[in-house]
């Protein structure tokens, strides 16, 4: 990336400053762990991070830029959650482990995101756009992949034609965020982690193909 990165003024930042810049994120993200987001003030991430508020201020405009800063980066990452029903079978056994892996991948990128979904969330309940187009790249990958295979289970016959296979997507989509972002207060119901995974599978599983899983 050297070269690529520029500060707020419009110069470009050397591997130094990079460093710097990348330092300034990963104290964010941390304190976004452990504070409420409007807590977070720029002196506390400058310290955090053993530099200045001037020094923060040569790289984002204020809090809020450097979480979207964040919150970009982890959009790109979400990309990873298409790939795991990108060609995939959802026939016999093929297709249960399709549809756990998929459930895997959704409550671990939750798990490890949780504080920078919870700002993202926030920024989308509220009207903000910059965060709600994040929050539709997050879900966009998996989403198109979803919308695909119940497409092409129907081109053979295996899916009944009245369903819409977008709206089936989207709704599957939505309730593996749902409840994906919902873990600690599902545990704190004593639902337990190792109950949720196979539910979700199976719902993922039947939504698709219509049918339930295979044993």
């Amino acid at each position: 990336m050297t070269g690529q990165v520029r500060t707020v003024d419009g110069r470009v930042a050397g591997r130094r400053g990079q460093a710097t810049r990348q330092k300034l994120l990963g104290c964010l993200g941390e304190m976004l762990g452990s504070s409420p987001y409007r807590d977070v003030k720029v002196i506390d991430v400058a310290r955090k991070a053993g530099t200045s508020p001037a020094t923060f201020y040569q790289y984002f405009p204020d809090v809020e830029g450097a979480v979207l800063e964040l919150a970009d980066a982890m959009a790109r990452d979400a990309a990873s959650l298409g790939k795991l029903v990108e060609g995939r079978s959802w026939a016999g056994k093929s297709g249960r482990r399709t549809a756990e892996e998929l459930v895997d991948g959704f409550l671990a990128f939750w798990r490890r995101n949780d504080a920078l979904l919870r700002v993202v969330e926030l920024g989308a309940a509220e009207g903000d756009k910059r965060f709600s187009r994040i929050r539709t790249r997050i879900l966009s990958g998996v989403t198109t992949s979803l919308t695909d295979s119940v497409k092409d289970l129907q081109s053979r016959g295996r899916v009944d034609e009245e369903i819409v296979p977008a709206a089936m997507a989207g709704s599957l989509v939505t309730l593996l965020a749902s409840v994906a972002g919902h873990q600690k207060a599902l545990q704190g119901l004593g639902v337990k982690q190792a109950e949720v995974r196979p539910t979700l599978a199976q719902l993922v599983h039947l939504g698709v193909t219509g049918r339930k899983p295979a044993k």
